[in-house]
């Protein structure tokens, strides 16, 4: 199971991520341009003392990425997605991506995935923050696939 990133907009919501990934085993693909600067420092400081604990690939690019990336199925959660995430089986190598804060990912991303997924929401609500839906899809991935058994309390 991976996590990645589309372009991120937000540090703190990159920090987010990879407190998320360090904590569940859970790998996070990076995939650039971010919408700030990135450098060590910085990922460091909003990730807090968890960058050591993930294991943190950054592709340069959507074209690197997709060239580089593990194998397994490419799922994204999107709002623009039929099928809701409780309604399908998770695979242990699912990559969950997750678009930009600010407009999500491209139409050519929307097409080169695998399976496209939405969290079910009240009406009237446009969408969560990008952390807090990977942290609620991975969470329900990693129970369907045994993902916890290989975690220490």
């Amino acid at each position: 199971m991976r996590l990645a990133l589309f372009e991120p907009d937000i540090p703190q919501n990159l920090g987010a991520f990879i407190r998320l990934s360090a904590c569940l085993n859970v790998a996070l693909d990076v995939i650039e341009p971010c919408g700030f600067p990135v450098d060590d420092k910085r990922i460091r400081r909003a990730a807090m003392d968890y960058y050591d604990l993930a294991e943190v690939a950054r592709h340069a690019s959507w074209t690197a990425f997709q060239r580089d990336r593990a194998p397994g199925r490419l799922v994204l959660l999107t709002t623009k997605a039929a099928i809701a995430f409780p309604d399908i089986d998770f695979r242990p190598d699912d990559i969950l991506l997750f678009g930009r804060e600010s407009a999500g990912v491209p139409a050519a991303v929307h097409d080169a995935v695998d399976l496209r997924l939405r969290i079910p929401l009240q009406k009237g609500a446009r969408s969560l923050n990008v952390a807090l839906a990977a942290a609620m899809v991975v969470s329900e991935a990693l129970r369907q696939t045994s993902g916890y058994d290989a975690l220490s309390d």
